[in-house]
């Protein structure tokens, strides 16, 4: 007897409907699956044989075959176990007829408990706008679903409530938004009040978060820049629902959402080890996962010790940082994940750390140092916004008892900021002024006659490239945008060239 069942296929972010058929026939007993699978869907087959026996009711002893269809493209993941049980359930008679509307997602136990997996969020999208009115899933990804309008969600724990539920003998609760309140608000644990001093470098943070312009920090071991870095987050604004579901698709089908939570509200700080590879940085795998720099979208990747990740690492950068998006070619498929972040570095300023310190002696020599500087990819270097030093933290300021400005007021200001270039770019795909195009910097940094003579004069002096050169008109408009001024003036630009120290000479 044959019987199809709907379920939802995903590669990336790229989400389909699949048919999960079923056919049991006689002939001599036999289990295939086809239709592209991969050796986690091969599996299947004795998972889904052990849940059935172990829940008391028939495998059937004849020939049987589950097509995955449309079967031209590659099938990956666990989350198809489930519905092909309910295909041989149905095929053998055990359940009444499912209909077209009802679609099934789910890992199975050989006990018959029905496990998380990952991708749920983008595959309820998709299963919603191909109209599918009722979905079967695992209860550790109910919260997940909860946003998703014009589906029912069933959350099940084994194959019995299914059962139950599909034969009209016990039916279940679809999921209620209220069951699964949002336990990850827009709260922040670390506030820039905590950082005593470093008054040049937190000015520098808050005119970075204002444009979602790149940073680079360089200064001594504990001068505060890993302090600083964790704490960008709490001054940005806050996440739109746009941002908040493209961020939560991303760690869904990554595997990582937090337990419980049906939509990520606070911006990502991702902060990988010098030592992470690059299918860790930007993705990969047979059928490619996210990666760091697609895990920080819409919020902070944090690049510690910067000289310490190999070139091969920071050259894959490059493209994502222009684009906002990294693309993964594989023999099977290509997938695109969206990778639009702040980036936000850190530095020694040499091997030893204390080139420049007030009061250590730096021990390396000159050659030591600019070889050390020469490890940071200058194409790297050159799409990081603002380079800023960070010296270390004066006695007197760390004794101070009265408390530092909080990352509420900063960010006020930023908010202010970012709803000048919101109305700036309201007709735009552009959403903040470091991701302006060439004609928007000609068009939007509209400089003074003194204001540009400064520019020139520190184009010719440090020899800045093009790109250097549009970076300080950006992080120039920046500036006016927190002064609410319409023009760039000559102390936005003097600001802003302060803020290129890795294009002066160190010697």
């Amino acid at each position: 007897m044959f019987s199809r069942i709907k379920s939802i296929g995903i590669l990336g972010l790229e989400t389909y409907m699949i048919d999960v058929e079923a056919d049991v026939s006689r002939g001599l007993p036999k289990f295939d699956i086809v239709g592209l699978p991969t050796p986690s869907i091969s599996e299947a087959k004795d998972r889904v044989h052990s849940a059935i026996k172990n829940n008391k009711m028939i495998f059937p002893i004849s020939r049987i075959t589950v097509n995955l269809a449309p079967a031209d493209k590659k099938k990956n993941g666990t989350f198809y176990d489930l519905p092909i049980l309910i295909a041989i359930l149905r095929s053998s008679n055990q359940i009444p007829e499912v209909s077209d509307d009802t679609a099934f997602i789910g890992e199975l136990s050989l006990d018959g408990t029905i496990r998380k997996v990952s991708g749920v969020l983008p595959m309820v999208i998709e299963a919603a706008a191909n109209g599918i009115r009722k979905i079967f899933l695992p209860k550790g990804n109910a919260a997940e679903t909860v946003y998703v309008s014009g589906i029912d969600v069933f959350a099940v724990e084994n194959i019995a409530e299914v059962i139950n539920h599909i034969n009209g003998t016990k039916k279940l609760e679809s999921v209620k938004k209220e069951d699964y309140p949002d336990l990850r608000e827009d709260v922040y644990v670390e506030d820039f009040s905590e950082v005593m001093g470093q008054y040049e470098a937190k000015r520098a943070m808050e005119v970075a978060a204002a444009g979602g312009h790149n940073i680079i920090m360089v200064g001594s071991p504990g001068s505060g820049k890993t302090m600083l870095a964790k704490r960008i987050p709490s001054i940005l604004p806050q996440m739109t629902e746009t941002e908040s579901l493209e961020t939560t698709k991303i760690y869904s089908i990554a595997g990582e959402m937090p337990e419980n939570v049906s939509m990520i509200k606070t911006r990502p700080f991702r902060s990988p080890h010098h030592t992470v590879s690059p299918a860790g940085l930007s993705g990969g795998g047979s059928i490619p996962k996210p990666g760091e720099l697609s895990l920080a979208h819409n919020g902070v990747l944090f690049l510690d010790e910067l000289p310490e990740f190999p070139r091969s690492i920071t050259e894959t950068m490059r493209q994502p940082i222009e684009d906002g998006v990294i693309r993964i070619a594989r023999v099977q498929a290509t997938v695109s994940y969206p990778s639009s972040f702040m980036l936000v570095c850190a530095m020694n300023p040499c091997p030893c750390g204390f080139y420049g310190h007030p009061t250590k002696e730096c021990t390396c020599s000159r050659s030591a140092v600019e070889k050390y500087l020469a490890r940071v990819s200058g194409p790297l270097l050159d799409r990081v916004d603002i380079h800023i030093e960070v010296p270390p933290v004066d006695y007197n300021d760390i004794k101070k008892k009265s408390e530092a400005e909080k990352s509420a007021d900063i960010r006020k200001r930023v908010n202010a900021a970012r709803e000048i270039q919101n109305r700036r770019f309201e007709n735009s795909p552009t959403n903040c002024n470091a991701k302006m195009t060439p004609a928007e910097t000609r068009q939007y940094c509209s400089l003074t006659d003194d204001a540009e003579k400064l520019v020139r004069s520190a184009f010719e002096s440090m020899s800045l490239s093009a790109r250097a050169y549009d970076k300080i008109l950006r992080v120039s408009r920046t500036i006016a945008d927190l002064d609410n001024e319409e023009k760039i003036l000559p102390r936005h630009v003097a600001e802003a060239v302060r803020y290129r120290s890795l294009d002066r000479k160190y010697w």
